[in-house]
């Protein structure tokens, strides 16, 4: 495997394609230079029917990018084996790679010194650069510590790291020896971490002695401490310094820079089956449990790089700046495997947009010469209200795409952006995608330079992608200028591939709703002209400043408390966050409580059970009870009216139990919102 890897390792990303005359008969040279695959696609003469063809002849439009722009030790035999009903989903049967060679080593063959990594540190100013041989070398002691103390091909690795080149390597060396890694937020409480540790079955945690962000210290080695106390199944624990303050040490710990010394540099790389387990990563859904969706090695990669690639518009030599938490998948995909699969250069962003004040983004933009800028609206709409002189500030001429990611961008967030960041000259691609479509599905770009852009919308689906929107009653709606549920007609290569130990909640959350279709659980409009524009969720999931959080998640910590009876969670719309979170708590009969210390109590719960971004933003305590339908069933939707101050849309409500408590809601809602933050 590892000879093959080595005659293999030259067959890097073309930057642009020797075309033959023969092969170029028809097709207008941009196209192949766009994408040097479709000078063998026929009838493919412009962009148009190339996005055409992608979709209509998809197994032939991926097997050739597949061979094209990875490295494989074995080649496919099959290119996919799917069935969307039954939820099996399989691409590049037959073919082995392995991830890190395709990330590293085969861009340490033709330019070792090429930047990978700009480390923006928290500190402002002090970022680290870290070189493809360096990251690579870094790789592989890493990888052999792991192998060494007994992590083998198929275990999984939890990382609960901040943004740092460490954590990079951690999950490079993951995937050299064939460990699946499990990414965990580093923002995520003890109990929320044990929870992930557990349902992943890690013997192995890596972490960090603390954390720094925005100036303020995290204990996240005593968070894993903490953790760790209730995963018997935990036998070692790596333990990198971010910072000089020494930490407590167990028998179980062990420390990492000074271990990774001591082992070689070479590290051999697993063959990996295409559809082998890269990663799990734990997303909220509807239900009170996280889950943990699974990808696997080839197709994920495929499609994190081609999105990387032609969303951004990305070529060699450019500075991508992706300002996300690698505990996310925008991390995963846009500050690790896409650009570091195109041989790029990414910087990992430590701090916050307004450490040590509101020009951090555009000072970093002008230093780091950073070519596109890959944000989430909360942290636009957060910039805007501090006005433009801090963007003015910074020379941001090296700027050529911008984009936005975690949630629709609304319009004026959108427009300032565009206007002011990007001086009006750069385009702005609002992606919609999930952690479980692996990489962006719908966004402006790729399409030709003058192709309208409407804020704060999609817009097009990418290559081979298929939106379909359904109505209520489960049939496909075909004109435009309507508005349904977002499904995707046909399976990708970047898509999970089931929940892991769960695949039939993966088949019921999926599959089941629109058998046939992938189920993405938003809902879309489709403008006149065709574009698409994401309108929400429509499920049970709140979407906090691009963290989706299941409202179950939060009921179950809020009934826990011993003075709750019950509880009902619903999103409303926040200005900054995109989405709040508001509670309604119905008491037990004997319970004297002052509202303001129980509201305390269950927002101190809440953020040591799950995460402090899950808190409640209002919380209606004195509810006497909830509206209810006959069979026992909360009506969010007549709590969400009530909320959002639409009186008028509450509809119905004959079907209540006792149509009494919503008056008496409506009141303590009007009393409530004079009073707390």
């Amino acid at each position: 495997a590892a000879e093959a890897l080595r005659m293999n390792v030259t067959s890097d990303l073309p930057v642009i394609c020797q075309v033959t005359a023969k092969h170029t008969a028809g097709i207008k040279c941009n196209v192949a230079a766009f994408m040097p695959e479709a000078a063998g696609f026929d009838g493919v003469s412009d962009r148009s029917a190339l996005q055409e063809f992608s979709v209509s002849n998809s197994e032939s439009f991926w097997a050739a990018v597949a061979r094209q722009r990875l490295s494989w030790i074995r080649p496919f035999h099959t290119v996919q084996d799917c069935d969307l009903s039954r939820g099996e989903i399989k691409w590049f049967v037959g073919g082995q790679l392995n991830v890190s060679v395709n990330c590293l080593d085969r861009h340490v063959h033709t330019c070792p010194e090429r930047v990978a990594l700009i480390w923006e540190r928290d500190e402002s100013g002090s970022e680290v650069k870290v070189t493809y041989r360096s990251l690579l070398e870094m790789t592989c002691r890493l990888g052999n510590l792991l192998r060494r103390h007994g992590v083998k091909r198929g275990d999984c690795v939890t990382i609960y790291m901040p943004t740092c080149p460490l954590a990079v390597a951690s999950m490079l060396a993951c995937a050299r020896i064939g460990a699946a890694h499990n990414v965990v937020f580093a923002g995520f409480s003890a109990e929320a971490l044990a929870e992930r540790i557990r349902d992943a079955q890690s013997g192995t945690v890596i972490t960090v002695n603390q954390g720094v962000r925005g100036g303020k210290v995290t204990e996240l080695k005593k968070t894993v401490d903490t953790a760790v106390q209730s995963c018997p199944a935990v036998q070692q624990v790596f333990v990198a310094m971010r910072t000089e303050n020494p930490v407590a040490m167990t028998a179980r710990d062990v420390a990492m820079e000074e271990e990774m010394l001591k082992e070689d540099v070479v590290c051999e790389p697993a063959a990996m089956d295409s559809e082998d387990v890269l990663f799990l990563l734990y997303t909220s859904g509807s239900t009170g449990k996280p889950k943990g969706l699974v990808h696997t090695q080839a197709g994920y990669l495929l499609y994190a790089a081609l999105t990387h690639r032609y969303v951004f518009s990305y070529h060699d030599g450019d500075v991508f700046g992706c300002v996300a938490d690698i505990g996310w998948i925008t991390g995963h995909s846009y500050s690790v495997y896409g650009p570091l699969a195109n041989g790029g250069t990414t910087v990992l962003f430590e701090s916050t947009p307004i450490y040590p004040d509101p020009g951090r983004y555009w000072e970093m933009v002008q230093r780091l010469k950073i070519n596109q800028f890959y944000g989430a609206p909360t942290a636009i709409r957060l910039l805007l209200k501090y006005g433009d002189e801090w963007v003015h500030k910074y020379d941001r001429s090296t700027l050529k795409t911008l984009g936005s990611v975690g949630e629709p961008i609304n319009t004026e967030a959108w427009e300032w952006y565009h206007r002011v960041v990007g001086d009006g000259r750069c385009p702005v691609v609002d992606t919609w995608w999930q952690t479980e479509t692996g990489g962006i599905c719908i966004s402006p770009r790729p399409s030709d330079a003058d192709a309208e852009i409407v804020p704060g919308m999609a817009m097009r689906p990418f290559f081979s992608i298929k939106p379909t929107l359904m109505d209520t009653e489960g049939k496909v709606l075909t004109s435009n200028d309507v508005s349904g549920a977002l499904c995707i007609a046909q399976p990708w290569p970047g898509m999970a591939r089931t929940i892991h130990n769960n695949h039939q909640r993966f088949i019921e959350t999926y599959c089941r709703p629109h058998p046939g279709y992938f189920f993405t659980g938003d809902g879309a409009y489709r403008s006149k002209e065709g574009y698409y524009q994401i309108t929400g969720r429509l499920d049970d999931v709140i979407n906090v400043s691009g963290h989706r959080i299941g409202t179950a998640e939060i009921e179950d910590v809020l009934n826990q408390c011993a003075a709750v009876a019950e509880s009902a969670v619903i999103g409303y719309s926040h200005d900054l966050k995109g989405q709040g979170v508001y509670a309604f708590v119905v008491l037990k009969n004997d319970v004297e409580v002052q509202g303001a210390a129980l509201c305390q109590q269950l927002n101190n719960m809440v953020s040591k059970k799950i995460a402090k971004y899950a808190c409640p933003d209002f919380i209606q305590v004195f509810v006497q009870r909830l509206p209810k339908t006959r069979s026992g069933k909360i009506m969010r939707r007549v709590l969400r009216k009530v909320v959002e101050r639409d009186l008028d849309g509450v509809g119905d409500l004959s079907t209540l139990d006792d149509p009494t408590a919503v008056q008496e809601i409506i009141q303590g809602h009007g009393d409530l919102c004079g009073k707390q933050p």
